[in-house]
């Protein structure tokens, strides 16, 4: 399936998930689609192994809360962020280091300082790899964090695809 971009979402410095200058983070773009869906792109490396040529399932996990708990974003600000009360994950199949992979993550029920929503990980070949569903805290950026943190370390990549295609 292919899906349009509308925007890229603010990432950071030193996040373990998209932090750009984190030595051992995934450096994820995380994309806004026209339906209001977020799509995490990554490529998974070695130092985030388990098993020999796997990707540790904690990274899977990581990967799918942050996606489910950005796409609050698609319907607010930038600064609106889901902090994870709940997670559940299935795991399907093994996920493989080396090769870039998708996420996509969305919103199922918004009941004010609440929310809900599921997420799936694709395998390169468009096979899904895992599903999860979460349940989150809205909250502002603001209150996880400083000025400072907002104003020197949270920003927006100046670059994005137009779309976005997950095979299947």
């Amino acid at each position: 399936m292919t899906y349009k971009i509308k925007s890229t979402q603010n990432i950071s410095r030193d996040c373990m998930v998209c932090g750009v200058e984190n030595a051992f983070g995934l450096k994820t773009r995380f994309h806004q689609t026209e339906q209001n869906e977020v799509i995490a792109v990554f490529t998974p490396q070695q130092v985030h192994q388990s098993y020999p040529n796997i990707t540790h399932g904690g990274i899977t996990a990581a990967i799918l809360d942050e996606t489910i708990g950005r796409a609050i974003m698609s319907f607010y600000d930038r600064n609106t962020f889901g902090v994870t009360l709940e997670l559940t994950v299935k795991y399907k199949k093994p996920v493989p280091y080396g090769v870039e992979l998708k996420a996509i993550g969305r919103i199922t029920k918004d009941a004010g300082r609440i929310f809900e929503g599921t997420g799936e990980l694709y395998l390169a070949d468009g096979s899904l790899a895992a599903s999860a569903e979460g349940k989150y805290m809205k909250r502002d950026l603001g209150q996880i964090t400083d000025t400072e943190f907002m104003d020197s370390a949270w920003f927006t990549p100046t670059d994005f695809p137009e779309e976005i295609s997950i095979k299947g």
